[in-house]
């Protein structure tokens, strides 16, 4: 049985053990069920079958309220920077043939916009804008045939659908920012400490590499804080983010723990490229616009076990390679 017939079989069963479920995505969702998947391991829908119906329903409505309690204050002196703010990030975001279609707009911004009213504490950031993207195209996926998620057209899909994929995206969107909401609070120190650990992080696993970038003064914050901020979105394409987060979704604290060690991971596996760069600001182009264009399932399985390698290798045992 390979992995789609027992991830198809495993949304059947009226109870389910999520450890089983989290073993079988680690190594890539197949797109039939990745949808249904990613709600399960979002923790927005209940392992047992029976209850998720209710549960989706309830949910959705839920959403909803917000936006009829909520959205209209978007103009309000209090929230009118924030909506602002989302209103000029969103065309900026890619892909653009997704972003371009004005459904897809007012989509967006109504979830940001409830997000960060419903979020105080860190209120919209930039960066919080691109994670919506991946939960709404592989949503949106289970209802159009289109191969290359960079092509998306939403026009087909009928208005009670995009409602609820809508509401989904939301709350999947939540879950995953719960998880690393002190990525956006004041200063977003989450990130500023992120980045820090990761340069630690590779003055171990490669101190050529880390004397390289300070012998040429390049600072990890420069090219790494987007990294954190975005999750490697801009690094990468989307249809690698959706892969990666196949595998960020089935372990445990995905998104922040073991992203610092994809990070790694990713710098280090351009080594070679890096140790040829002799001039600060060649280096620093080149780690801000990394030639990953062409990259697919393949590249990110490589680099997903390599990150996995260094967990082991590194993790939880600092006492070990101190120098």
């Amino acid at each position: 049985m390979n992995d789609y017939s027992l991830l198809s079989s495993w949304h059947l069963r009226p109870f389910t053990s999520e450890e089983e479920l989290r073993k079988l995505s680690w190594s890539g969702i197949p797109k039939p069920v990745r949808p249904m998947t990613w709600k399960l391991l979002s923790g927005y829908l209940p392992a047992n079958v029976d209850r998720r119906p209710a549960t989706l329903q309830r949910k959705q409505k839920e959403y909803f309220a917000f936006i009829e309690h909520y959205y209209n204050s978007r103009n309000d002196e209090v929230h009118q920077d924030t909506y602002r703010q989302i209103h000029i990030d969103i065309p900026r975001m890619s892909p653009e043939a997704l972003i371009l279609q004005p459904k897809v707009t007012e989509i967006f911004e109504r979830i940001l916009f409830i997000w960060a009213i419903r979020h105080p504490a860190s209120g919209y950031v930039q960066g919080i804008n691109d994670l919506v993207t991946p939960f709404f195209v592989v949503f949106i996926c289970e209802y159009i045939d289109q191969e290359d998620v960079d092509e998306v057209d939403v026009s087909s899909v009928p208005a009670e659908v995009l409602r609820n994929i809508e509401a989904d995206t939301y709350w999947c969107m939540s879950k995953l920012l719960d998880g690393i909401q002190d990525n956006y609070t004041f200063a977003q120190p989450g990130i500023q400490m992120k980045v820090k650990m990761l340069e630690e992080l590779v003055s171990r696993i490669d101190e050529r590499v880390h004397r390289h970038l300070d012998g040429h003064e390049v600072r990890y914050l420069q090219f790494a804080f987007r990294w954190m901020n975005n999750l490697l979105m801009r690094e990468l394409p989307l249809r690698c983010t959706i892969r990666l987060w196949d595998t960020y979704q089935s372990e445990p604290e995905g998104f922040s723990h073991f992203h610092l060690y994809v990070c790694a991971a990713f710098l280090v596996r351009w080594r070679r490229e890096i140790l040829e760069e002799r001039d600060f600001q060649e280096l620093l182009l080149f780690l801000q616009n990394l030639p990953t264009a062409h990259w697919d399932d393949q590249d990110v399985s490589l680099l997903l076990a390599e990150a996995y390698r260094l967990k082991f290798a590194f993790a939880d045992a600092p006492n070990h390679y101190k120098k």
